[in-house]
């Protein structure tokens, strides 16, 4: 039973996009294994080389390669997100809700002690967080990002959902401001901050249960509301145990 033992084993689902590969640089010196997942055998080695010790090719529109990939995983960081397509618009089947929803699905089988799902400043009460006009062209997508959080709510499995602000390639700030309840934060923040926050998430007990917006010091816009303090228990993300706040 994975909930009732010390975590050792991560899945990162969706490991290949940005989000995925910025998660695989924060867990690399930690004494945590990581498994990575891919729809592409062209990834694997790149996937490798940014620090997987294992790569499993997985299709999460099938039940089955998303049974597969929860095994033995004690944690999942799920940032399975659809590329950029008219079905942002139009919705329809996006991996944003079926892969995420087979995934929840697998991981409750599985027991996994903790699921991280890295959603968006935009979905459900946090819409006022994105202007209108992006809300229009990402519609679908937030739709199918809504419908996912659901599902992990109602799953039972510990969880922390991350709902980022506009993402960027910017280095990391660890300067990251958390609200909570929807209409809280806006702006932007890099990647890097968010691979932080979803790592440290299953050892935070601030986080549990909770659906989180976050925007960099830097990157945020108007005046925040709703802010939150979180005690990031990032000490199994250094080599050396250190801990400290983000």
């Amino acid at each position: 039973m994975a909930g009732s033992r010390t975590p050792d084993r991560v899945l990162i689902a969706g490991a290949s996009g940005a989000t995925g590969q910025e998660l695989l640089s924060v867990l690399r010196p930690t004494d945590l294994a990581v498994r990575a997942t891919t729809r592409s055998y062209a990834n694997v080695d790149t996937l490798e080389r940014h620090g997987a010790d294992e790569v499993l090719v997985a299709d999460f529109f099938e039940s089955a390669d998303a049974v597969a990939a929860v095994e033995d995983c004690d944690i999942v960081c799920c940032a399975l997100g659809t590329p950029p397509s008219f079905r942002h618009v139009t919705g329809g089947k996006l991996v944003d809700r079926t892969g995420v929803v087979n995934l929840v699905t697998a991981a409750v089988a599985e027991e996994v002690s903790h699921f991280v799902f890295e959603s968006a400043i935009g979905v459900g009460n946090s819409k006022a967080g994105m202007p209108f006009p992006a809300r229009l062209v990402v519609r679908g997508s937030l739709s199918a990002k809504r419908d996912a959080e659901t599902a992990l709510r109602r799953s039972g499995l510990q969880y922390t959902i991350v709902r980022p602000g506009r993402l960027t390639n910017e280095p990391p700030t660890g300067e990251v401001v958390v609200g909570e309840g929807g209409d809280s934060v806006s702006g932007s923040i890099p990647r890097a901050d968010v691979a932080r926050v979803m790592a440290a998430a299953p050892f935070t007990p601030d986080a549990r249960n909770r659906t989180l917006e976050v925007v960099s010091r830097d990157g945020l816009s108007g005046t925040p509301t709703n802010v939150v303090s979180v005690d990031w228990a990032d000490d199994r993300l250094t080599a050396a145990g250190e801990r400290r706040r983000l």
